[in-house]
């Protein structure tokens, strides 16, 4: 057990100097000799996870997409959860942060591929359930809905980015869901949704309490006790 607390530590670390160059240099300016520096790791600890610059490319995007979200008891606060949580950790966590900035790279994203085809499946999916239920509107189309909300997100994104450098982007994202939201929802369901700009800070710490729970009840291993 401890040697795979281990490995998950470098992984991690592997991950978020990956994340650092990338975002810095970009996918085609970044150089595996870069992400070894700021990591502290051995070559052999870097390919021991990731296998090429490609593969730490795709572990980014995919750390950005990997994180499962407190069940709630309307779908369509799902949905909207979604995109508060990528709010707040977007200038809080340099691998998200690289991630996005690694999707919406036109040359990179060739070799690597983007989150955007998972964060719009995961809509879809996420709205097509919120319809199921009666949550909203009848002639509202989950894939359509999906694909809009992830390019607006972009857009809100982008404009943050070079506006406050990302400080804003938590308020811009609930402003688009505070737009976005009276066309689709039903106005009973409306009514009980928490868009509130600090949803995704309070989600974070829900789940950070929960994962320091889970840990706390791991039996400690043999031989490793303080």
């Amino acid at each position: 057990m401890a040697r795979q607390a281990r490995a998950v530590r470098t992984r991690r670390a592997v991950l978020e100097a990956a994340a650092k160059v990338f975002a810095e240099y970009g996918y085609s300016a970044a150089t595996v000799s870069d992400i070894l520096k700021v990591a502290g790791v051995t070559k052999g600890a870097l390919y021991f996870h990731f296998d090429s610059k490609e593969a730490l490319a795709r572990g980014v995007i995919e750390s950005q997409v990997e994180q499962p979200l407190p069940a709630q008891e309307l779908k369509l606060q799902e949905w909207v959860d979604q995109g508060m949580l990528l709010a707040y950790q977007l200038p809080r966590d340099p691998v998200v942060h690289a991630g996005a900035v690694l999707s919406s790279d036109p040359l990179g994203r060739e070799h690597y591929g983007s989150a955007w085809p998972i964060l719009i499946e995961r809509s879809t999916q996420t709205l097509a359930l919120a319809k199921e239920r009666g949550e909203i509107l009848p002639h509202v189309a989950p894939r359509e809905t999906a694909e809009f909300i992830t390019s607006a997100f972009h857009g809100v994104q982008l404009f943050s980015q070079l506006e406050s450098g990302l400080a804003d982007v938590e308020r811009r994202v609930a402003v688009l869901y505070g737009h976005v939201l009276p066309t689709i929802a039903l106005p009973a369901v409306l009514a009980r949704l928490d868009v509130a700009a600090d949803r995704g800070a309070r989600l974070y710490a829900q789940m950070e309490a929960v994962a320091e729970a889970e840990y706390a009840e791991r039996p400690t291993p043999v031989g490793t006790a303080d």
